[in-house]
């Protein structure tokens, strides 16, 4: 399936030696880059899921550093070439990429495996305490069309 219209996934380089490693997640030569808001880290437990939420402004770059997520994005731009469309990534430990997550475009992660899943998050604009811009929308509303349990098979 196609990415949604400006999401955008950069696989990670990762650089391996006999003392560790470096990942170089987000440049600021990147093409994609704008600007730099602030750095968060947000860690999510096995199996709870966090989200939904979008932000009319902000830009969104994260990459999964410890652990695996399940990535879920949900295009509800109207009058997007991909309004409605769903994207559902793993990334981390096994897929290093960063994502880069337009406005409008809904998202939310759900850390899967036996232990928590690391995010770290490199947004365009800092966080507004006073007027955020983080709006949410019941994982289990039925809003979004996607169902968040597991698929075995």
């Amino acid at each position: 399936m196609a990415n949604i219209d400006g999401v955008i996934i950069k696989k990670l380089r990762v650089i391996p030696d006999e003392r560790g490693f470096l990942m170089e997640m987000l440049r600021c030569d990147d093409d994609f880059f704008r600007a730099f808001g602030q750095v968060y880290l947000s860690v999510a437990y096995p199996g709870v899921v966090k989200g939904w939420h979008y932000h009319k402004e902000q830009t969104d770059h994260f990459a999964a550093v410890k652990g695996m997520l399940k990535v879920v994005l949900y295009d509800m731009r109207e009058g997007s070439k991909t309004e409605g469309q769903l994207n559902e990534l793993f990334i981390g430990e096994k897929n290093p990429v960063l994502v880069v997550v337009p406005p409008m475009v809904v998202h939310g992660i759900k850390a899967i495996g036996t232990e928590p899943g690391y995010l770290v998050n490199c947004p365009d604009k800092p966080y507004d305490y006073d007027n955020p811009d983080e709006h949410r929308i019941d994982p289990d509303g039925g809003e979004i069309p996607y169902d968040w349990g597991r698929e075995d098979g």
